[in-house]
């Protein structure tokens, strides 16, 4: 079983032609709400791809955790350890996606800044992989690690939000997964360079980068892998780092490769950009095995 320890967000999508620029106030063409954050994001990729899976988070008692708990819920998702937060609302995200399928986003993080480690007691015993991102905070998700190695569950860590974080806690993990410029802050923080390798060899782990439109790196086994994006016309790349990590994770779950792990993670984030939304854009497992 994947366990995602993290953040869940209620999702409010704005389409427009073009995103306003500072102090300028345009009209959408559309509002969509729904799931989203980067922990409930990855958990139901990651189910969508077939691996069973728990979300450990916290949510508020309002409309919004509905929201955010409607794709776990319809996929199945383990929540016995979900957190309900009585003073504080559900995290939410304001995501403005242009013509161009480009984005800006903005997060309140509500209950999921009261993302307890602790809660990872029950859960963590029955694991796989513990996966983790940064929209939570970086005192628990250093303790979740910590918990992790002493439970010997590998751990992986999606960067994102680039925050500091402990270089104990980065060389605990199993996999450290980074963008462009999240690699980048890394590498200014540890005062090394910003490839798969160079953060690898630093950290004493493996490390995947992904590039965009440029495809994916991995260091791993001690020598670096390159994939190839799988080609789209993108519409709306939200969620589609997330669906990477996600299904990435949930391959490795299965005893992947890493190089296996990452084609299929690339070929389900390519889906993802192909369709608008945020969780509603990540594929089904049979979808992205067409795919390929």
């Amino acid at each position: 079983m994947i366990v995602s320890f993290g953040s869940l967000n209620a999702d409010l999508i704005f389409r427009m032609e073009r995103t306003p620029v500072p102090g300028q106030t345009l009209l959408a063409d559309s509002l969509t709400v729904e799931a989203g954050g980067k922990g409930a994001n990855q958990a139901v990729a990651a189910l969508r791809d077939g691996a069973p899976t728990a979300m450990v988070g916290a949510v508020g008692r309002d409309a919004l955790a509905d929201v955010a708990l409607l794709n776990l819920r319809e996929g199945g998702a383990d929540l016995g350890a979900l957190r309900i937060v009585e003073d504080a609302a559900t995290g939410c995200a304001s995501i403005l996606t242009d013509a161009e399928g480009r984005n800006q986003i903005a997060v309140a993080l509500g209950a999921n800044a009261r993302v307890e480690a602790s809660s990872l007691a029950d859960v963590l015993p029955r694991a796989k992989v513990l996966l983790l991102q940064m929209e939570a905070p970086v005192p628990e998700v250093e303790r979740a690690i910590e918990m992790a190695r002493e439970a010997g569950v590998p751990a992986i860590l999606n960067l994102a939000p680039a925050s500091r974080i402990s270089g104990n806690a980065l060389r605990a993990l199993r996999l450290l997964v980074v963008n462009e410029d999240e690699a980048e802050q890394l590498a200014g923080w540890l005062e090394t360079a910003p490839g798969a390798e160079a953060l690898g060899s630093h950290l004493g782990i493996e490390v995947v980068r992904t590039l965009g439109g440029e495809g994916s790196e991995a260091w791993t086994g001690g020598r670096l892998v390159r994939v190839p994006a799988h080609p789209i016309e993108p519409v709306d790349t939200t969620a589609a780092g997330d669906c990477f990590v996600g299904v990435l994770a949930a391959a490795l779950s299965r005893g992947a490769d890493m190089e296996a792990a990452m084609r299929r993670a690339s070929v389900a984030a390519a889906l993802a950009c192909t369709r608008a939304g945020s969780q509603s854009s990540l594929p089904l497992a049979a979808e992205t095995d067409a795919a390929l």
